[in-house]
């Protein structure tokens, strides 16, 4: 029995019973049957405006769902390897990670960004220069990464 059906219940027993409102008590009970009323009323539209909030929460749940797979549908791996993370894809060029002293904000340069003079800070606008070396360990000139970095 949910709570209107209580209501229902309680005012059919206070009719049933065929209080005096004129009296003290019947009038007691009688606002308070009332009041009652105005409770389960309101609770009722409680309930239905929940309802309705949570088919909209579910709908955009579902949406943002549908977005994240349009967006992150580009970031699986297809080379089958156990590489791939979140902070790394053996498919990409390699990215090299530098803090900027001004504004410590994290920068990710690729080689071709290295071999430049130096670029701003794209937080802060500080000018950033770069003095890179190979850190092959190879040394030598038949080195295929060294003859990219020059």
């Amino acid at each position: 029995m949910d709570i209107c059906e209580k209501l229902a219940y309680i005012k059919g027993l206070a009719e049933g019973l065929a209080l005096d409102t004129d009296s003290k008590e019947g009038k007691i009970i009688a606002a308070i049957v009332d009041l009652l009323g105005d409770i389960t009323e309101e609770i009722c539209d409680i309930e239905d405006a929940c309802d309705d909030m949570s088919e909209q929460i579910d709908a955009v749940d579902e949406d943002l769902a549908s977005l994240e797979d349009i967006i992150y549908e580009d970031d699986d791996c297809d080379c089958d390897c156990d590489c791939c993370d979140d902070d790394y894809d053996c498919c990409d060029d390699e990215l090299y990670e530098v803090e900027c002293p001004s504004c410590n904000d994290i920068i990710y340069l690729d080689m071709e960004m290295l071999e430049e003079e130096g670029i701003d800070c794209p937080n802060c606008g500080t000018h950033l220069e770069f003095d890179f070396d190979c850190d092959c360990d190879c040394c030598d000139d038949d080195c295929d990464c060294c003859d990219d970095a020059e």
